[in-house]
């Protein structure tokens, strides 16, 4: 996962659509939960050029300072994402002295390879008297699994179906995988202060638990062999045995069992 230099403090999603000209102004308060001390406002994104397939893009942007102290410095780090929530480009805002009330308005300049289709503002600079107001960081990350569709658990609690997009805040963590057919895993994760979101995390399963019967049709059966004859095959499928005519099977897996005691 990347990484950067100050300790990101909180994350804020938008998502919409880039594709059009007419995307909507959005308007974010940071912090998202009690009282906001920052509104930033974000216009519409105007395309300025592109090389060898970089698009490069400015925002209209009005940041104004809800709090009743001046902000000394506050800087956010801006991440796109395209629809499949990989990280595609980026940018950065600063607040320098910001009075009370004051709002200040500037273009922010970001880069994406690709069709953005999501927006992420984190932030990478909290000044001192600000830090007891942000609320804890959270980390989005992707985890998947070969193969896909396996049972995802994050500390025994199930999460979804890889690949799985999870947020995260800063700690340690036990991700369980389990899918039929295929021996179940656990993976150690940490998620660290200087983290940022878009990384993503893959586990193996690993060998099937069960033998593999391939037909000559293309169809592939996940089941326990019982016996082979010279004109059948008997299989165990979900606990029912069932008959194939040996002629129709092309190929045979076996996996390696413990010997019975």
């Amino acid at each position: 996962m990347s990484k950067i230099i100050a300790a990101v403090l909180f994350t804020l999603v938008v998502t919409y659509s880039l594709a059009g000209k007419d995307a909507p102004t959005q308007v974010i308060n940071w912090p998202q939960t009690g009282s906001a001390v920052v509104r930033v406002t974000l216009g519409k994104f105007k395309e300025i050029g592109s090389v060898a397939g970089q698009r490069n893009y400015v925002i209209d942007t009005t940041a104004e300072n809800l709090w009743n102290k001046k902000i000394s410095h506050l800087g956010f780090n801006v991440y796109l994402y395209d629809k499949n929530k990989v990280r595609i480009g980026d940018g950065w805002i600063a607040l320098d002295n910001v009075a009370p009330g004051q709002a200040v308005k500037f273009q922010t300049t970001v880069h994406a390879l690709g069709a953005p289709a999501s927006v992420e503002l984190a932030a990478n600079s909290v000044p001192a008297e600000l830090q007891p107001l942000a609320p804890p960081k959270k980390v989005s990350i992707t985890v998947n699994s070969v193969p896909q569709g396996a049972t995802l658990s994050v500390d025994g609690t199930e999460a979804g179906t890889t690949p799985k997009l999870v947020q995260l805040a800063v700690g340690k963590y036990s991700l369980g995988f389990a899918k039929e057919g295929f021996n179940t895993g656990t993976f150690p994760l940490e998620i660290g202060p200087d983290d940022v979101s878009g990384g993503s995390v893959s586990y193996e399963l690993g060998t099937s638990t069960h033998d593999t019967v391939e037909l000559r049709d293309g169809s592939v059966l996940s089941c326990d062999l019982v016996s082979v004859s010279g004109m059948e095959i008997r299989v165990r499928v979900a606990g029912a045995i069932q008959t194939l005519d040996r002629n129709k099977v092309k190929r045979i897996l076996l996996t390696e069992r413990e010997p019975a005691n």
